[in-house]
């Protein structure tokens, strides 16, 4: 069953509650923190990123430095993010990419744009990576978010060896990628494996390609050398150490507000400093502009 992970407070009165899961594996693959259902399925969203950029590379895509980091991120839309795509993309046609146009996470960006598109998407330098994957390995490209199409055999196959778990079932991710489901213990595994390969070491040195300005992943890889840090939509979180601590987080009600908190005070638990993040181990919660509560993690 899910177990209570956080609490929303304000001067003094418990507004809101936030249950799910946590698990925490130390480097040796023991659990170090299992609260709440972690052997039950739950759907990564853009925690599986990495791994779509680990099969790209795998397949046989030109991805190093920044063009690896925001293949396995999801951007804020900022000019160097869709500078960076469009290099991905290699003369290939913007038409090409199958996630849906939107506009730019980044607000400043925001602001300056009159119309949503495709490579502003959060997305889209994994569609990038995707479609250069498909062009080294001579594979289709109209059809390149097919479950039957070998470069999503692939991914599954790579989420399948490093979580050491058959996937539970294929869903279609906001962007219309597949997404496939694994238990909370096996995305841990899976983040264990990741933290060895090219992909993490890019997403470590390059954190605003996995992000953006200001974004909590970026910034969590910034205050934590060294931790790889990727949130994906409805509530769910992966943060992983160059030793092999995973973490991986599922609220249930899928708000995000308080992964970032529940994530580190879990990887605080197996014993990791985050006392450089430790400002990101609650959220303020404001009345009239003043901090007036918190969002407070209870788990124990």
């Amino acid at each position: 069953m899910p177990e209570l992970l956080a609490e929303v407070t304000r001067n003094g009165f418990v507004e809101s509650l936030h249950h799910g899961s946590v698990v925490g594996l130390h480097p040796d693959g023991s659990a170090g923190v299992s609260v709440g259902a972690v052997d039950d399925a739950v759907l990564p969203r853009s925690c599986m990123k990495p791994f779509q950029a680990l099969a790209c590379l795998s397949a046989g895509a030109s991805l190093a430095g920044p063009a690896l980091a925001i293949a396995a991120g999801s951007h804020t839309g900022e000019n160097r993010h869709v500078e960076l795509v469009m290099k991905l993309l290699g003369g290939l046609p913007v038409g090409l990419l199958r996630c849906p146009a939107s506009w730019p996470e980044d607000e400043e960006t925001r602001q300056r744009m009159t119309e949503p598109s495709r490579v502003r998407m959060n997305c889209s330098g994994k569609h990038a990576a995707m479609l250069a994957a498909c062009v080294a390995a001579r594979w289709p490209t109209q059809t390149y978010l097919e479950p039957t199409h070998p470069l999503q055999q692939m991914v599954l196959r790579t989420v399948e060896e490093l979580s050491g778990e058959t996937v539970a079932h294929t869903a279609v991710d906001g962007c219309g990628a597949p997404v496939y489901a694994l238990s909370l213990r096996g995305l841990a595994r899976a983040m264990q494996g990741l933290v060895r390969t090219p992909v993490a070491g890019a997403m470590r040195k390059y954190p605003e390609f996995v992000g953006g300005t200001g974004h909590v992943n970026t910034v969590v890889m910034q205050l934590l050398p060294g931790v790889v840090a990727k949130g994906g939509a409805e509530g769910v979180l992966v943060l992983a150490t160059t030793a092999g601590h995973a973490v991986a987080v599922k609220v249930l009600d899928g708000n995000p507000r308080a992964t970032t908190a529940i994530g580190l005070t879990a990887l605080a638990a197996l014993g990791f400093d985050v006392s450089p993040a430790k400002e990101h181990l609650s959220v303020p919660v404001l009345g009239g502009g003043q901090v007036v509560g918190e969002v407070r993690v209870v788990f124990q």
